[in-house]
């Protein structure tokens, strides 16, 4: 099942396509900007049942007149099997586009950035038939961006920072500098980036710090994940009025009853509750009709 860091690592470069030269200079190659981006079709299944699909895959066509493809892999852990699929992908690119095609790997973590950037030599020990190189980036040389002014200078490369530094110790302070720098960046650019940002940090401790950061920095935007975090809110205030009610009426509020209340996620439920606090004779008495 493919997770939502993997989406986001790879699903930036769609959104953001001139991001692979700034990510190529920081790995200290000179690929210039390119003059056009295409996004590609994803899908290089053969037409016997065997399906393979890259994850983005893009053509980049140059000033000099240079034309490449630019296949991009998010990868969170170490897979055998991957390298002979990757060597795979760009042979069959290479093959029906007539094109150059390079290999991007994106990963979240040092050993799997590691792993993936090894060569790969396929063929006899005496003779390498093909040698395949990914070009990999992650937190080993991915900036660590904690400087407001610097990630809104590149914001595409400021959340592709914050998703590969997730396990960084100075995750706030990159997470902190990203959400300044979206303050007053326009929703229609804002709200995607928002949102990949808590797909690349997914159910790690840093993701609760990014939806604190979007709730207070960015409460303004209506993203799926602003939205989320605010009926949260809501919800959280409906449990506690519910509670207060029964505490200012000297109620005796079991730790059953205070779970059951504080563990409510329907809204209308919890206002039935609050009407029924203001009259009942004993705290139960509010779940009598359910």
């Amino acid at each position: 099942m493919v997770s939502p860091p993997h989406e986001a690592m790879h699903r930036i470069f769609q959104d953001h396509p001139g991001l692979f030269s700034r990510v190529s200079k920081v790995l200290g190659l000179a690929f210039p900007s390119p003059t056009s981006v295409t996004v590609m079709p994803t899908d290089l299944t053969e037409t016997r049942p065997v399906e393979r699909r890259v994850d983005t895959l893009l053509r980049l066509d140059m000033a000099d007149g240079e034309s490449f493809l630019l296949a991009i892999e998010a990868q969170g852990k170490k897979d055998p099997d991957k390298p002979a699929s990757w060597a795979y992908y760009l042979s069959y690119l290479h093959t029906k586009y007539r094109l150059q095609p390079l290999l991007l790997v994106v990963c979240q973590d040092p050993a799997t950035a590691d792993w993936a950037a090894r060569p790969v030599h396929m063929g006899p020990r005496q003779w390498a038939a093909l040698t395949l190189r990914p070009l990999v980036a992650g937190p080993h040389n991915l900036p660590v961006i904690t400087d407001p002014a610097e990630a809104k200078a590149d914001l595409a490369l400021a959340t592709l920072s914050a998703i590969t530094h997730v396990a960084d110790p100075d995750i706030g302070a990159i997470l902190k500098a990203l959400s300044t720098a979206l303050r007053d960046t326009p929703e229609t650019v804002a709200a995607p980036i928002v949102e990949l940002t808590a797909q690349g940090l997914a159910n790690r401790p840093a993701a609760q710090q990014w939806r604190n950061l979007v709730a207070v920095d960015l409460s303004f935007y209506k993203s799926w994940l602003s939205e989320e975090i605010r009926d949260e809110g809501r919800v959280q205030r409906g449990a506690e009025d519910v509670l207060l009610v029964l505490e200012q009426r000297g109620m005796d509020i079991s730790d059953e009853i205070r779970e059951r209340v504080t563990g409510c996620d329907d809204p209308e439920i919890l206002r039935q509750w609050l009407t029924r606090a203001v009259t009942v004779s004993a705290a139960e008495e509010i779940f009598a009709e359910e």
